[in-house]
């Protein structure tokens, strides 16, 4: 007999949201769908406990992005085809100093949430020209060559690779790295 009582109340509520969605289009429109940017495909901006920060939040896209980020740089290091580029922060890390590889690994996490399409993160670092270019940024050692640029994106997907992202979701990724070619390398 209880049974019978939740039944009027489940068919109001069904009916109720029926009334709603259908108030909610245009005659004869749907409403558009919201299209997923490939932030929201990597994580997007479900606030997940940090594992690096007791007690800290952070976005899951963001997260995400980070543990590549940081794969990758750790990959780099071990490159001999590009760590060259980076004996600043490889002397630094070599001695304990983690503060250049923290500032570059939230550096580059956020410039890939925003280029992915993060709503809540705005990057405020050097231009990726000025990044990579030694009189402005003197913590790089030489200019990149094109050959530089396809060793960093073999690294990146081997980073990648290494936090289980599926092939999909490199390959986006990989394409708009591709479109900063010209502004990294400068040989």
């Amino acid at each position: 007999m209880k049974k019978l009582t939740f039944l009027p109340l489940t068919i109001a509520v069904v009916l109720t949201l029926f009334v709603i969605a259908s108030c909610s289009k245009k005659a004869g429109n749907p409403m558009p769908a919201v299209k997923a940017t490939l932030y929201d495909s990597l994580g997007g901006p479900v606030l997940v406990a940090d594992p690096a920060n007791a007690g800290k939040m952070i976005e899951k896209g963001s997260l995400g992005i980070r543990s590549v980020i940081d794969s990758t740089i750790f990959v780099i290091a071990a490159d001999s085809r590009i760590n060259g580029h980076f004996t600043v922060l490889l002397s630094e890390v070599g001695k304990g100093n983690l503060t250049g590889f923290t500032a570059l690994s939230n550096n580059l996490t956020v410039f890939v949430a925003v280029a992915t399409g993060a709503k809540d993160y705005t990057y405020g670092g050097l231009s990726m020209t000025d990044a990579h270019n030694p009189a402005t940024n003197p913590r790089m050692n030489g200019k990149a060559t094109s050959a530089d640029f396809d060793a960093f994106v073999d690294d990146l997907v081997l980073g990648a690779q290494k936090n289980g992202l599926p092939a999909n979701l490199i390959n986006s990724v990989g394409a708009i790295v591709e479109t900063l070619r010209s502004q990294v390398v400068q040989m």
